[in-house]
């Protein structure tokens, strides 16, 4: 198995918008981020992945991008950037930013020039088409729900966005932008950055022609996931960019099955290092997405072992529980009451003992749970706006039912401001916050963990510290035991002559555990428990959300 340090890293995710604020203006900037750089070097963070904090019109928090090249004036300035970049490499770790370039913003220069006429020379840097019967040219609907098509009166077409209309696809069967885009990533490469997190990477493709697609609650998702030349464009960005730096790369790539994984990020390293796969999150959505279901745990299993053993010397995975689109981990996987606590501990147990490179949201570190506002008001996501008004305003949904569901799976769970302190706004800022603050955050803050030799930070950084002293953790095979048992994930690591031994309790409830058969557990020596118990390894009762690891 071929050594590399991202393979080796721990990924810290921060949402600046949500992080810390400086100035009182109630939106987290790059100034706060400074100012919390000791406490992530002491968690034992190497690697911080910063959600985009370019210019944008924030029509969704700052994916929508009107230029590529200067920082959001509410984060501060590009010395800003440059003094937080320095300060990350002074204390030894790295900065992956967020690349977004399925689409721009509708504000960006390239589009404003390009919706001016049908001949302007960035006309096709986006993807433009005639109406058809005086409608949409194809039957594609949003990611943000409703049509994927905007009407431009200026020169009688549509623009395709596969998300909001103010985020305009960018054609990637141009050359000329793929260059653009190159010499953009060289920019801040150039400028000293590690990497890119590569958002919605497996949509850049799109089936020529663009046909209707089959009727789905997505409609066209087969025209324009993982399309027909998204292998070529990955290669010749590698080719381009990539492959001239030391950085690690990962691409988010929604619904794109295992086996194509493994083209995305195959050891040959000729495209990515890694992808997100989103399997994981779909095990829990009901018939439509804002509907949810209870997973069976052999379910939720066999989904991260298959993807443990077939990337297995053939490529590297991701390893995460939540991000700024996701529901927050304990309360979606665990128990965010009783054993808030346990189950978090239990749940990055998990993570941290899998092969791959393991990503933590901030606020996991001290166990930040959903959050449940009482009004659809409250909530800020376009996504949520655009389905609430789809479904509740123009349609006959129940609001009582879908809001329980917006509660559930809202991207406002993972948003609401870090929990620092108990003072007002827990400590995120002087002024009103953007976002509501989770109102446990009296009870769930950074001061009391740090105050709490038991907390979850403390045990979040002794996992950190025993999967670096541990190169088991990291590189070992994996094999799992008891598939179908319906409360303990239990499995093994073996590399070089080592074995770490997991057993891990997802039930609120005492579970007996019978040792496998062929292991000593006479040699097993515990190296972290998070019931902080120094027992021998042995046939017995695991507690609730009880998480042992072991190496023989």
């Amino acid at each position: 198995m071929n050594k590399a340090w991202w393979k080796e890293a721990v990924v810290y995710q921060i949402y600046p918008r949500s992080f810390m604020d400086s100035n009182g203006d109630g939106i987290g900037d790059l100034r706060g981020v400074i100012s919390r750089l000791d406490y992530l070097k002491d968690l034992g963070i190497d690697v911080i992945w910063m959600s985009p904090c370019y210019k944008s019109p924030n029509d969704d928090n700052g994916y929508d991008i009107s230029d590529y090249r200067d920082i959001m004036d509410e984060f501060g300035t590009m010395d800003d950037f440059k003094e937080m970049l320095a300060g990350i490499h002074e204390r030894g770790m790295k900065l992956v930013m967020d690349l977004v370039v399925n689409h721009s913003s509708d504000e960006h220069q390239w589009f404003a020039e390009s919706r001016k006429s049908r001949d302007n020379p960035y006309r096709d840097y986006y993807i433009w088409r005639d109406g058809r019967d005086g409608r949409e040219p194809n039957n594609w609907t949003s990611y943000f729900y409703g049509p994927a098509w905007e009407y431009d009166k200026t020169t009688d077409q549509y623009y395709l966005h596969l998300f909001s209309k103010k985020q305009p696809d960018l054609n990637w069967e141009n050359p000329k932008l793929r260059g653009e885009i190159y010499d953009m990533m060289k920019f801040w490469l150039d400028m000293g950055c590690d990497g890119f997190r590569m958002d919605v990477v497996s949509l850049f493709s799109k089936t020529p022609g663009l046909p209707d697609g089959k009727p789905a609650e997505i409609t066209g998702t087969e025209h324009f996931q993982d399309g027909p030349r998204i292998h070529e464009f990955l290669q010749e960005m590698n080719r381009e960019v990539l492959s001239k730096y030391d950085i690690m790369t990962v691409g988010e790539t929604p619904d794109v099955p295992l086996e194509h994984a493994l083209r995305y990020a195959n050891n040959e390293g000729t495209e990515l290092n890694m992808v997100f796969q989103f399997e994981q999150n779909t095990l829990d959505c009901g018939p439509e997405r804002y509907s949810y279901r209870k997973v069976p745990l052999p379910e939720l299993k066999a989904c991260f072992s298959k993807w443990q053993t077939v990337l297995q010397d053939k490529a590297w995975n991701s390893l995460y529980w939540t991000n700024h689109d996701q529901p927050r981990t304990v309360s979606r996987r665990g128990n965010d009451g009783q054993y808030r606590k346990e189950s978090q501990k239990m749940l990055y147990t998990m993570l941290l003992t899998m092969q791959g490179t393991p990503y933590i949201y901030q606020g996991e570190e001290i166990g930040m749970t959903n959050v449940h506002f009482d009004s659809i008001e409250d909530y800020n996501d376009i996504e949520v706006k655009n389905l609430w008004k789809e479904r509740v305003i123009n349609g006959s949904a129940d609001p009582e039912v879908l809001l329980d569901a917006i509660r559930f799976r809202s991207r406002d769970n993972a948003r609401t401001p870090m929990q620092w302190d108990d003072s007002e706004n827990a400590g995120f800022t002087t002024g009103t916050p953007w976002l509501k603050v989770n109102p446990n955050y009296k009870d769930i803050n950074v001061k009391e963990a740090l105050e709490d030799r038991d907390s979850i930070f403390y045990y979040m950084k002794r996992l950190i510290q025993m999967r670096k002293a541990n190169e088991v953790a990291v590189y070992g095979d994996f094999r799992e035991y008891e598939p179908e048992n319906e409360s303990l994930y239990i499995y093994e690591r073996n590399y070089e002559g080592k074995k770490m031994f997991v057993v891990l309790n997802f039930t609120e409830n005492e579970v007996p555990f019978h040792m496998p058969e062929g292991l000593d557990a006479g040699k097993a020596v515990l190296v972290i428990d998070n019931y902080k118990g120094e027992e021998a390894l042995e046939e017995g009762m695991m507690r609730p959300y009880e998480a042992a690891v072991y190496v023989m």
